[in-house]
């Protein structure tokens, strides 16, 4: 906050004369307001629509409830001041609402005033487009978390090892500071404590925080990349990648990896790649609903700047935005070209170490620019398995359903399930074991080869797709897979 407060300070010193706080955190921000104010030697205006005008508290004109009348006061306030909007998103667009405020321009800069409009809402009317400066309120950051954790440890006379606090601090960021507080209490009515085991509590409250937003989803159950079958040639990059988080590649002169974009056969391991990222890179892993985003009740412009809050107050943090063209889709039949111009601008300057898995079924309806270098590190291919990265498949699921792999021929069904993607691979499997179940018996290798045998892949109902698809991809991205058949030729004519 204290970053946030020193750059309005230095607008309002610039004279910048309307100010638009985009955040959920009135009470917060006021305070805020409030120290800005007094290191400024500026007096703080409020307006309410439940209680009209106040200054410091107390109301200065009373029956000021009607903004208009409110504004006519404010335009006679002849000392340096910041005169607070609250909630006042759905006025500025009135034709005396608006009159008002670009008359009072004139003067708010000699009296070395600002009108700061605070609201959980972007609304901003074309006519005060070019007067007004829009700046989302940051969340708590690492310093305010541990501010309030450290009071409330204190308070209740309780012990927190140093490497615990940073824990809890981490799990904690990416909520309001009434979601910490009321999450902090939820830890020490479950527990009575802050030790190891009351840290689930703290998780759960957090995605109960994140799901309240209605587009983004915090996944504390993340995989691992020795459950992602075959991809060597994405899973070795995403490994490199993932050194670079560290403070010595900062060091070394790297930048943050931005990340990468994952467009492909549907099925074939995108999402579960997205999902073995954080397990890999050991950081937190948010989902974001595209096509919630840009649908949002608010505008997509204000539900996508949410969505980069939170996901910066938390980082470093894998932010995993499934089947992109969804949202961009949505875009073009609900006018969201600005909200689109926004993801452009943080995908390619972000500086907090956010990295974006992006995954497509069907990249050529996402507009061109979105695929440019700089957007994202790499843009990978990944197409359906080969038959060794089939048997791979076969074999990871058989584990996974706590058999041993050798008791079936999965070289067999691997040679017969061309076409079959990995989620059709583990399809096999889950059918197979239903097939036998229902017998009252066990998996036998006979129940793969029937459920093989009456399965149609979706590839070879869409090969001509599927087809135009490669093509598309073959110059411009990077195969997620091995080459295979190169391998094998030279082992061939080694031998």
């Amino acid at each position: 906050m204290e970053e946030f407060l020193q750059r309005l300070g230095l607008l309002v010193q610039a004279r910048y004369p309307l100010l638009y706080l985009l955040t959920h955190e009135e009470e917060r921000t006021l305070r805020g307001l409030t120290k800005l104010g007094a290191a400024e030697g500026m007096a703080l205006y409020t307006w309410r629509v439940s209680s009209g005008l106040s200054k410091d508290g107390g109301i200065v004109a009373p029956g000021s409830n009607e903004l208009e009348l409110a504004l006519d006061v404010l335009a006679d306030v002849d000392e340096p001041a910041l005169l607070v909007l609250l909630d006042v998103h759905s006025e500025l667009g009135r034709p005396t609402v608006l009159r008002r405020l670009r008359d009072m321009q004139a003067n708010l800069g000699r009296r070395k005033q600002a009108i700061v409009v605070v609201s959980a809402v972007l609304r901003v009317p074309p006519e005060l487009e070019k007067e007004i400066s829009v700046e989302p309120v940051p969340l708590p950051g690492r310093d305010e978390v541990g501010r309030l954790l450290r009071v409330l440890v204190k308070k209740k006379k309780l012990e927190l090892e140093p490497e615990l606090e940073e824990k809890y601090v981490q799990t904690a960021l990416g909520m309001t500071e009434k979601e910490v507080k009321r999450a902090f209490a939820q830890v020490l009515l479950a527990g009575g404590r802050f030790d190891g085991t009351d840290l689930a509590v703290l998780v759960d409250a957090k995605c109960a925080a994140i799901r309240r937003t209605q587009y983004m989803e915090y996944l504390h159950d993340v995989g691992q990349m020795d459950g992602v079958g075959g991809l060597e040639n994405l899973k070795e990059w995403l490994r490199r990648r993932g050194l670079a988080f560290k403070q010595e590649a900062r060091d070394f002169g790297l930048p943050e990896p931005k990340g990468v974009f994952l467009l492909g056969v549907q099925g074939c391991g995108k999402s579960l790649t997205a999902k073995a990222c954080a397990g890999l890179f050991r950081i937190p892993l948010l989902r974001l609903d595209v096509g919630a985003v840009f649908q949002g009740a608010g505008g997509a412009e204000a539900s996508l700047r949410d969505t980069i809050r939170v996901a910066e107050s938390i980082a470093p943090v894998v932010l995993w935005i499934d089947e992109l063209e969804k949202g961009f889709l949505s875009t073009s039949e609900i006018g969201g070209g600005r909200a689109f111009g926004t993801f452009l601008t943080w995908l390619q300057e972000k500086s907090k170490p956010v990295f974006v898995v992006a995954t497509a079924n069907e990249v050529r309806v996402l507009p061109p620019e979105l695929l440019r270098k700089g957007r994202f590190d790499e843009i990978f291919f990944v197409d359906l398995p080969d038959v060794h990265e089939r048997l791979e498949i076969l074999d990871i699921h058989v584990k996974l359903r706590k058999r041993d792999p050798e008791e079936f021929d999965l070289l067999q069904c691997a040679e017969m399930t061309e076409k079959y993607s990995g989620a059709e691979l583990e399809q096999v499997i889950v059918e197979s074991l239903f097939n036998a179940y229902a017998e009252g018996r066990q998996l036998h290798h006979r129940d793969l080869i029937r459920t093989i045998r009456d399965t149609v892949p979706l590839a070879v109902t869409m090969d001509d797709r599927l087809k135009e698809l490669r093509e598309w991809a073959r110059p411009r991205t990077r195969p997620a897979s091995v080459n295979r058949r190169r391998i094998d030729f030279f082992e061939d004519f080694g031998t």
